[in-house]
């Protein structure tokens, strides 16, 4: 039973954690029940020191000490003074169970036209930081002060979802709160913090279907536009900015997986992605900020492409070019054909198939003929490089990931040919082992191996001289 829909006009919200509900009033009683923060009783009589109780949750009653609860009315003279609990709360770290149980007695002592999008806020702030608690508490000493505090905000209806990423179990808050907290009058800023808790990426469930996904980040992107933000200050303008280039660049490859979506939806989506990336204003980029800033720019990063139409993708008629040309291949399949001036997609130099996105804008073929790269994306924040390689017998093709790692956020990309050297430039951006890492490197395409590398592009004195100019034009390795 949800103790918000509890008719009661008198509650006692524990204040103490581990406090004892005892079968008699007196402390060498048996204990009933161990009580949590923000549990709520409905008080029956006084016993000297102790309440005589009925725990709705636990459906039993039984004694607390007075010291251990607070008695609130529940009627609308009393709202404000709820209220106000709340709003200390809402700044009161480990405080989360009791700041919902206040805030579901102030819902039911306020009038309904006095409510407003204020506790509704306040409630999602609090759920939302419970779920940060219990995410980050596995693994670590046992505790079960978090999962009884995950305990009390269920019985008030507040539900959390689980799912696993990155070998842990995420857990976070479903949103019901700040979808109120838009749906009523609120501060401009109340909007967009509810519009940024409501659109996390980590709290996008990954086992959803690629229809269910593109749904997901329409509505991502809709609520995110939907906030005003003349009035918000620049800290509040960067996140959101952040927000919406990682979650167009999502679309971005969503739509390009889609057959039937087209090209310009793709690219619009592309374009979107990498203006919100440049609109962050860099003199109020916070520190805590650092490492949303790189997620984004991961994410930007791996579909940058998209904002490049793909054109005519054909050979080079001059003896020796080489080009690409792609085709359909099994249901889902792109395969790619390594053609030249006298090889076509028919009669290919090296054919294939992926069933990631093929950016064919991104070809880019040795001076000399001799080797060509490739932007392919399998996943979603995660771009490989496909290198094409001219062997002493035959054409051989490797796949260059961003790291050596299981697949999250990452990207690498050719920067450059070096003259005479046959060694390549490549810039690569990841996340390891919960660490952004950017690089700029020296590959050999013989061997894939990194010859020199720098975190830094003017470091490295072959980056200086022979990066392609249309790298540094469209890259966001370089901010």
């Amino acid at each position: 039973m949800s103790l918000l829909a509890t008719a009661l006009t008198v509650v006692a919200i524990v204040t103490q954690d581990q406090a004892a509900l005892r079968a008699a009033p007196r402390e060498s009683a048996v204990q009933q029940a161990v009580l949590w923060q923000g549990d709520s009783l409905e008080i029956r009589a006084t016993r000297g020191d102790y309440l005589q109780v009925y725990d709705h949750r636990r459906e039993r009653t039984g004694y607390i000490r007075a010291s251990q609860v607070r008695q609130q009315a529940l009627q609308p003279e009393n709202a404000p003074e709820l209220l106000a609990v709340v709003r200390f709360l809402h700044d009161t770290p480990g405080a989360e169970a009791l700041g919902i149980g206040y805030a579901a007695a102030y819902l039911k002592a306020a009038p309904t036209e006095a409510i407003n999008g204020e506790v509704f806020d306040a409630l999602g702030t609090f759920a939302e930081r419970l779920a940060k608690r219990a995410t980050v508490r596995q693994g670590k000493t046992p505790d079960t002060t978090v999962g009884a505090h995950l305990e009390v905000a269920a019985a008030y209806g507040v539900r959390m979802v689980s799912f696993e990423r990155e070998e842990q179990v995420q857990i976070c808050y479903n949103g019901d709160a700040f979808r109120r907290v838009l749906a009523l009058p609120a501060s401009d800023q109340q909007k967009a913090l509810a519009a940024l808790a409501l659109t996390r990426h980590d709290c996008v469930a990954p086992a959803l279907t690629p229809t269910e996904r593109l749904a997901v980040d329409q509505w991502r992107a809709e609520v995110l536009d939907r906030v005003e933000t003349t009035r918000l200050p620049e800290v509040l303008k960067n996140r959101l900015h952040l927000r919406r280039a990682g979650v167009w660049a999502s679309l971005a490859w969503q739509r390009a997986r889609r057959s039937g979506t087209g090209a310009g939806p793709v690219t619009a989506a592309g374009k979107r992605a990498v203006d919100e990336l440049a609109a962050i204003n860099q003199s109020e980029l916070t520190e805590t900020d650092a490492a949303t800033y790189s997620d984004a720019a991961i994410r930007v990063g791996a579909s940058r492409w998209a904002a490049e139409p793909a054109g005519a993708v054909l050979a080079a008629t001059a003896p020796g070019s080489l080009g690409i040309a792609t085709s359909p291949g099994q249901p889902g399949e792109t395969c790619v054909h390594l053609v030249d001036s006298r090889h076509d997609a028919k009669h290919s130099l090296l054919t294939r198939c992926t069933y990631g996105i093929v950016w064919t804008a991104s070809a880019a073929a040795h001076p000399q003929g001799t080797a060509l790269a490739l932007a392919v994306q399998p996943l979603d924040g995660w771009r490989e490089m496909w290198v094409f390689r001219q062997e002493a017998t035959a054409w051989k093709v490797d796949v260059v990931p961003p790291a050596t790692v299981q697949p999250t956020l990452g990207y690498v990309e050719f920067a450059g040919w070096v003259p005479g050297s046959g060694q390549m430039l490549t810039a690569r951006e990841a996340k390891v082992d919960g660490r952004y890492k950017l690089s700029f490197e020296l590959l050999n395409p013989a061997t894939l191996e990194v010859d020199r590398w720098a975190d830094k592009p003017a470091s490295l004195s072959a980056f200086q001289r022979w990066q392609a100019p249309a790298w540094k034009a469209r890259t966001v390795s370089i901010r």
